[in-house]
């Protein structure tokens, strides 16, 4: 990025895209992986905006780790392949709400992607040499 030709606002617009690009793409598979443990750890079935609520970023963030947006097409994708289940019930406060369950398929999923991401963590921490404690002012 230290294209000469550029100048220093066009590199940080560049950074700030590349930075995006990174969230939204490190974001994917973690959403996945979240939502599934919230729903394995729930005691009943949860319906988006409290899923959302429980995933919501520290108040310091500027920027969510996970957007609200992107909870409803991951819920109905880990519905598709069998490892939640759904089902829409009226709300006295609103319209319907569709309740989401994790199925003993999508457990089993949990179970084998909490060791997948252990070995990854595991490996870039290695690569990454350690990542330094974040310091609180």
């Amino acid at each position: 990025m230290n294209d000469p030709s550029l100048s220093g606002n066009e590199t940080e617009k560049m950074a700030e895209a590349a930075d995006r690009k990174f969230r939204k793409e490190l974001s994917a598979g973690i959403t996945s992986l979240a939502l599934l443990s919230v729903l394995n750890h729930a005691d009943e079935p949860m319906y988006g905006y409290q899923i959302a609520k429980l995933m919501e970023e520290d108040e310091k963030q500027t920027i969510p780790l996970i957007k609200h947006g992107v909870l409803y097409p991951v819920l109905r994708s880990l519905e598709g392949n069998g490892l939640l289940t759904s089902l829409v019930e009226p709300s006295v406060s609103g319209p319907p709400r569709r309740y989401y369950d994790i199925t003993d398929k999508g457990r089993d999923a949990f179970r084998r992607w909490i060791e997948i991401w252990k070995r990854t963590s595991r490996l870039i921490d290695r690569i990454l040499g350690g990542v330094p404690d974040d310091k609180t002012d």
